[in-house]
Order: C-alpha cells, then sequence, then structure tokens
C-alpha cells in the first residue's frame, strides 16, 4: 500500500473532499460507508480527517472482528512511521494533557474546548473526556505523592493535609452535579454585539458524578463553626496550584454559608465519574461547589482560607460578573456589580443540529435544562414554530431533593411536523421550582462579557421533500 502523510489524511474530512479515518497504522477511506454507519452519519464524521482510537474506546461495540474487518475493506494506505518532533521548549503549555479529538477547541493555549452538541446529551453523565474544558491557564503538573492541601484553620494555623490523610480522616461523599461556565451560550450575545470571551455555543456545561469529601468537614477540623458565617459577611477563599508566568494563582471564592450551612454539599473531589480526577479536570484535588457558576470550582486546589473580604483575585475582582446592556469598556466599573454565584434557568437544543434537513412527518427534539442555586427545573416548553404554540417535553435524569437539585435534567419531545411546512423555527425554555423562566431574546440581556447568556435557544430546520 502507498504511504500516505497525516497532513493529507487530516485533508480528507468531508463528503466532499472524501473521508479519510486511521486505526494503527492504517489509513482508510469510509465515503462510502458514512450513511451505513449504524450510530449515524454526524457520529461517524466526527473521526472525519483523524484517528478512531479515541471514538471507539468510548463506544465498547467496535471492538469486535466484524467491525475491522468492515474496515479493511475500505483501506487505502498506510502511515510512514514519521518522527513529529515539536519545538516545545519554552512554551508553559508544553506539559498540558493529551485531549479528545471530538471536543471542538475555542483556544488552545489556554485549552478551552466544549464537546459537540449531539454528543452532549447522548448520556446523563458527561464522559471525562468529553466534558468541556475551561482552564485560564497552563495545567500544573502535581506529584500526588508530595502534595499537601493547605488548610488554613482561625488564628492563622495552618493544617496540610497529603491525599490519603483527606481520604482517610474525612467520611466520602458523591453527589452528581452540572457545571456550567458563565459564558455558556456566549456566541449568540456576539450575534447581536460583539463581545470579549471565547466564542462558547451551547456545550460549556457537562454533569458527572464526583467523589470526595465535603468541604464542610474538612473546614469544622480546621476550627470552623457553621454559625461564624450566618450573617454571610465570611467567604471561603481558593488558590489553584495553576500560575501565570509571574506566578500569580487562580483563585476564586464562595460565601460561607454556601460552604458550611447544613446540608452543604460543597466538595473536595478526587474522583470523576468514578475515576482517579483527570489533569484537566483538577488532578488531585478540586472544589466542586454545586449550583454555583463553573469559575468558582477551582481545580487543582492548593489553599483554602476563610476571610471577610472575597477572594482578592483578578477572576473574583474584575471578571465573572454581569452589567446593563448600556455599560460598555470605557465605563464599566467592577466594583459596582457582585461575582456571579448561583447562575440563572437554562436550557438548550442538542438536537437536531442549527440548519439541519429533517424528514417530514415527526420530529424529536433533544435538549438539557438547569438552573443554579439547586432549584429543580419542573418543566421544559418547546416550539415547532418560533413560540407561537408550545408542547410540554419528556424531562429524565436523576430525581434530586427540591433545593438540592444539583444536577441538570435531560429532555426530549417527539411531535408531528406541522403539514406544508419548509422551515421550523424550533424554540425551548426551561422552567425552575421557583418558577423562573427564560428570558426570550437576547438583546435586553446582553453584556460587554458575555456572560449569563441564557435567552430562549432557537434552532432552525429545513423539511425535507416527501
Amino acid at each position: 500500500a502507498p504511504s500516505s502523510a497525516p497532513e493529507e489524511v487530516g485533508r480528507h474530512r468531508s463528503l466532499a473532499e472524501r473521508v479519510w479515518v486511521t486505526y494503527g497504522r492504517e489509513v482508510f477511506d469510509i465515503t462510502d460507508f458514512v450513511e451505513l454507519h449504524p450510530g449515524g452519519k454526524s457520529k461517524v464524521l466526527l473521526a472525519a480527517g483523524g484517528a478512531l482510537e479515541p471514538f471507539w474506546a468510548m463506544y465498547a461495540v467496535h471492538s469486535q472482528a466484524h467491525v475491522l474487518e468492515i474496515l479493511q475493506a475500505y483501506k487505502v494506505g498506510e502511515l510512514s512511521p514519521e518522527e513529529q518532533s515539536q519545538a516545545t521548549q519554552g512554551d508553559p503549555y508544553s506539559g498540558d494533557p493529551p485531549r479528545h479529538p471530538a471536543l471542538q477547541v475555542n483556544s488552545l493555549k489556554p485549552f478551552n474546548a466544549e464537546p459537540p452538541a449531539e454528543l452532549l446529551t447522548e448520556n446523563y453523565l458527561t464522559p471525562n473526556q468529553l466534558f468541556f474544558k475551561r482552564n485560564h491557564l497552563p495545567v500544573p503538573a502535581v506529584d500526588a505523592a508530595s502534595y499537601r492541601l493547605q488548610v488554613e484553620g482561625p488564628g492563622g494555623r495552618v493544617l496540610a493535609l497529603s491525599l490519603p490523610e483527606l481520604k482517610r480522616r474525612f467520611p466520602k461523599h458523591e453527589v452528581t452535579v452540572t457545571l456550567q461556565c458563565a459564558g455558556n451560550r456566549r456566541s449568540e450575545m456576539s450575534r447581536v454585539r460583539q463581545v470579549k470571551g471565547l466564542e462558547w455555543g451551547v456545550a460549556a456545561i457537562s454533569t458527572a458524578r464526583w467523589g470526595g469529601v465535603r468541604l464542610r468537614d474538612v473546614l469544622a477540623h480546621a476550627g470552623y463553626r457553621e454559625e461564624e458565617g450566618e450573617a454571610g459577611e465570611q467567604h471561603v477563599c481558593f488558590e489553584g496550584l495553576d500560575k501565570d508566568l509571574s506566578g500569580v494563582a487562580y483563585g476564586a471564592s464562595i460565601p460561607y454559608r454556601t460552604a458550611m450551612g447544613r446540608g452543604a454539599d460543597v466538595l473536595l473531589a478526587y474522583e470523576m465519574n468514578g475515576e482517579e480526577l483527570p489533569r484537566d479536570h483538577g488532578y488531585p484535588l478540586r472544589v466542586v461547589v454545586p449550583g454555583v457558576v463553573g469559575a468558582r470550582n477551582v481545580k487543582w486546589l492548593g489553599r483554602v482560607s476563610v476571610s471577610p473580604e472575597e477572594s482578592p483575585s483578578h477572576w473574583q475582582q474584575n471578571d465573572y460578573k454581569g452589567f446593563s446592556p448600556a455599560v460598555d469598556w470605557d465605563t464599566v466599573d467592577f466594583t459596582t456589580a457582585p461575582a456571579i454565584q448561583e447562575l440563572p434557568v437554562q436550557s438548550a437544543i442538542t438536537d437536531p443540529a442549527p440548519g439541519a434537513t429533517v424528514p417530514p412527518g415527526e420530529l424529536t427534539v433533544k435538549g438539557y435544562a438547569w438552573s443554579g442555586g439547586g432549584r429543580g427545573v419542573v418543566r421544559v416548553d418547546v416550539s415547532l414554530d418560533g413560540g407561537r404554540t408550545w408542547r410540554v417535553a419528556e424531562l429524565t435524569g436523576e430525581e434530586q431533593q427540591p433545593g438540592r437539585a444539583w444536577a441538570w435534567r435531560l429532555w426530549q419531545l417527539t411531535a408531528p411536523v406541522p403539514p406544508g411546512a419548509t422551515e421550523l423555527d424550533i424554540v425551548c425554555k426551561a422552567v425552575d421550582a421557583s418558577y423562573n423562566v427564560q428570558p426570550d431574546t437576547v438583546e435586553p440581556i446582553w453584556n460587554l462579557r458575555g456572560v449569563l447568556s441564557n435567552a430562549w435557544h432557537r434552532v432552525t430546520v429545513t423539511l425535507a421533500e416527501d
């Protein structure tokens, strides 16, 4: 078989350019198989121009002899073993971990990426490799053996706790929590007026079953009491081990009552979906603050302290705050707005994709819905005609306690397509347990940082002809 360079494989990413993939060193032209793929065309196209292994690892069905036999029929060549040395010397990001190729990258350095929307709602718990990645700085290389969490107690006394000590000394607690970036769906705000920030689509949100120890247990061990924070004047501050080139660490804080209140589920997590915490998600230890914006869920946790003031970190003081549409970069004063903590009610359509062609007759629409502060989602309304008429979607997912509904609900609606329609304007909106509902348009909630984007989500599709 002739030799094929990886660059040549990468050029074959679409049906128009033909679809090539690799498995091991072998190269395959699977263009004619795409329509036959049992998992659907969109799934197999995610691997176009690259390796099959990361995708097959997610779906065990592929590790069968007959699948390899089918693939062999499409072989067109082999990769020559070639050195791919990259000049990484002096690059602070050269030690970052490998990532799944299905992720849609919004920035490489620091790494920020979201899964394809159609994969997001395939599982109630997001596979670790596909969980959205939000890094502000290079991923630190932390040696678990020498790792110590610094916990500052009353009077400035500092406890240094190793990972084995944390696991031995405090009971393990598991909780299913959805994390959402403040900038989720920012790209919709940019279409109204340009904003500063990464152009996130609808998938800067993911859900995992986290395992670890309760922050309140650790703070109680350090000498803090629940009632000390009742007035709300105190804050629990977190500092990460990820640092910029000048040595400044990522930091954030949450109100004391969020950490120490009765039934508080804030975790110092060392497990994610039953596995050791991956490096991109904070190995060996991270904070998981249920119901609160992702920015406060500090990864690679180095230090915890209690303070009368919020964290002095840039990301607490001069970012992740909401403003009026009237405020621009010439007039903004970050001291005038509170730091985002609990996020507003949110939902989005993940299937069908925008611009898709759908068959006439009956249509199935899928998506997710979530609200901050432990407020469960009680209803998702879906419209096929731009919001003139509505239907109620079916909700699935973990039933969680009122006030502690930390995880999303997935939803689905199957409905007849209006006869004679050539295009559908599909809309969804969620309602939470406090009867908060999403605003209908983006314009009134537009803000210069493009955060808190939670207007009705709209997807336009075309109907295939009979």
